[in-house]
């Protein structure tokens, strides 16, 4: 994979993602990476191009972030986004700020 990140950087993005996100995680694989009957979805990587989980079989899916990040600092309000669009995508609320 590509990126801007070092691993150190993933490992804190993936930690943070596991750690404090994983129903958001589901919830973006279901509607976004095209999984819709996941029960689990676990934050494996992330690069500058896509985020990337791995689901119940153990199959790793790509989420593409929708443009190209060049920083750390961009990857929470991508992740915010594809949140956002997988909810509206279900038609499920957002919870509020993340």
């Amino acid at each position: 994979m590509s990126g801007p990140f070092t691993p150190d950087v993933v490992a804190a993005i993936k930690r943070h993602m596991n750690d404090d996100h994983a129903e958001d995680s589901l919830i973006i694989v279901r509607a976004l990476g095209g999984r819709p009957a996941a029960t689990s979805a676990v934050t494996s990587d992330v690069d500058a191009e896509a985020i990337e989980f791995t689901v119940d079989d153990g199959e790793r899916v790509r989420v593409p972030w929708g443009e190209r990040l060049t920083e750390r600092a961009q990857v929470r309000g991508a992740v915010v986004r594809l949140y956002r669009e997988a909810c509206d995508s279900l038609g499920i609320t957002a919870r509020g700020e993340h």
